[in-house]
């Protein structure tokens, strides 16, 4: 899953593909390098990020998902917490909701997504939010904490007319998480498999990179790299991503080679 940012301030790309042409630059560039998804943002949800509305949200998502639709039929993922901004994209034709509030924040967004049964609906975990996640995030035990979380969004949802066969998880690196909760969930991703739900992972150059080693995001692509592996390693179902050409690369070589691997 490669990631448009049509943002002016998120953490590692902000403003880069705010113009149109930038943006299907980008867009071209992704599908060349072998991108299977493209999650389409238009408001931050970094630490400190400030909440847009959904008419400027629109205003920046529409023009280039229409140029997409026209030219490419690859599947399109819509990164938004607002059920009018989705249903607008939904109108369109798109295949996936991608909710960092995992449909906390608009009452409108599990009946939406209820009655369009053909959409995917990614679920993350946040504690908190933009403004307030990262002041001091606490976990009684953070496996369990959001395992119990992803269990009743889950309960929520198909009670809600939404089928378990459509959704999918993020543990949600970064949101209301310090360091050693980061690394915890990403050294045991395949803690949440017993849930029944693909899992996806977004840890492309996320600031817990910086806390281990320190480096600017645009500098972070080995320690995402890194984390790739291990969310191989946990057969993860979907990496998002900012470096599409350098992260297929990887897995292409990856998978090579645990194809060869012999049982002694």
């Amino acid at each position: 899953m490669g990631i448009l940012n049509l943002t002016e301030d998120s953490f590692s790309d902000g403003g880069k593909y705010l113009s149109h042409d930038q943006a299907l630059l980008h867009i071209e560039q992704m599908i060349g390098a072998g991108v299977h998804i493209i999650d389409i943002g238009a408001e931050s949800t970094r630490p400190g990020a400030m909440p847009i509305s959904a008419e400027t949200e629109l205003g920046r998502i529409l023009p280039v998902l229409r140029a997409i639709r026209s030219r490419y039929s690859i599947p399109i993922s819509i990164d938004t917490q607002k059920a009018s901004v989705a249903a607008a994209c939904i109108d369109i034709g798109i295949e996936y909701i991608n909710d960092v509030s995992a449909l906390g924040h608009d009452p409108q967004m599990l009946s939406l997504l209820a009655k369009h049964s053909a959409i995917k609906v990614i679920l993350m975990h946040r504690q908190g939010n933009p403004q307030t996640m990262q002041l001091n995030p606490h976990y009684q035990d953070v496996l369990a904490d959001i395992y119990e979380f992803f269990a009743h969004k889950i309960e929520l949802c198909t009670q809600g007319g939404i089928a378990k066969e459509r959704i999918i998880l993020d543990v949600g690196i970064g949101f209301g998480k310090n360091l050693a909760h980061n690394l915890t969930l990403l050294a045991n991703l395949d803690y949440f498999h017993s849930l029944g739900c693909p899992l996806l992972l977004g840890a492309s150059r996320k600031s817990f990179i910086a806390g281990i080693h320190p480096a600017p995001a645009d500098q972070r692509l080995a320690g995402s790299l890194a984390a790739a592996a291990f969310a191989q390693q946990c057969q993860i179902d979907y990496l998002r991503v900012h470096d599409v050409f350098e992260h297929r690369q990887f897995v292409d070589v990856y998978t090579a080679i645990c194809r060869h691997r012999k049982d002694f």
